[in-house]
């Protein structure tokens, strides 16, 4: 069953009042000082070759990402620290801490997720602090740092899944705006034509586990090795 984009998204029959969406709004817009602007995900190196060259093409390698590669994973791994969070699994949540950082497929991407996170941490338990202490220290990837934020302010898994999702997306076709170049219009666009897919991608991550971990968006992944040794870069992965 899809989750209308228009009503209020709730995990067992709670609702997200005003105060969850205003949160939401905050961590995930691009202002937040988690530094998104500086990673493009491997899609520089797309670019560069020409495996990437219209909007049409930015749309297809977005919605690839979030139905194969790193959105589907990400979103799975905030809905196991968000529920273990919310559960008191220290455990659980330590489990899925260590399977984010180790699942990265190459050192920059490892670099995108560690760094986001950990700066999304800091940055949210001096502004919005909330619920027991973070018992973690170190880094901590993007997506579980975001589920324990999620699971201490009691926002629904739903809204944080779409809002992560969307942000996650949004955030790679503002990157190929600049590279292509697109225009802003193009790339408001595409974020519209990604809506189907950032639903799906929830979907299937609220109701997946761990064992469901995986991906095989292979291109994105081979970006992400070559744009290390790119000559000419403009972001950092």
């Amino acid at each position: 069953m899809r989750i209308p984009m228009d009503m209020p998204m709730a995990e067992h029959g709670e609702n997200m009042g005003a105060g969850g969406l205003y949160r939401l709004l905050a961590w995930l817009s691009p202002s937040y000082p988690v530094g998104a602007f500086s990673y493009s995900h491997g899609l520089e190196w797309a670019v560069e070759t020409g495996d990437v060259r219209t909007a049409d093409d930015l749309r297809t390698w977005v919605e690839d990402i979030l139905a194969h590669g790193g959105g589907r994973q990400d979103a799975i791994l905030l809905a196991a620290a968000l529920r273990a969070r919310r559960d008191g699994d220290s455990a659980g949540l330590a489990e899925v801490a260590e399977l984010a950082g180790a699942l990265s497929p190459t050192r920059e991407r490892r670099l995108e997720t560690l760094a986001q996170g950990t700066a999304f941490r800091l940055a949210t338990q001096a502004a919005w602090p909330a619920g027991a202490p973070d018992e973690a220290t170190g880094q901590v990837a993007y997506p579980v740092a975001v589920g324990v934020a999620a699971a201490d302010h009691g926002v629904p898994l739903d809204a944080a899944l779409v809002a992560y999702l969307h942000a996650f997306a949004a955030n790679i076709v503002s990157a190929g705006v600049r590279l292509v170049p697109l225009g802003q219009t193009d790339g408001q666009r595409i974020v519209a034509a990604l809506e189907p897919a950032v639903q799906a991608a929830a979907e299937e991550a609220r109701a997946a586990t761990l064992d469901d971990l995986g991906g095989c968006a292979l291109l994105a992944d081979i970006a992400s090795m070559r744009h290390e040794t790119q000559y000419t870069r403009l972001f950092r992965t």
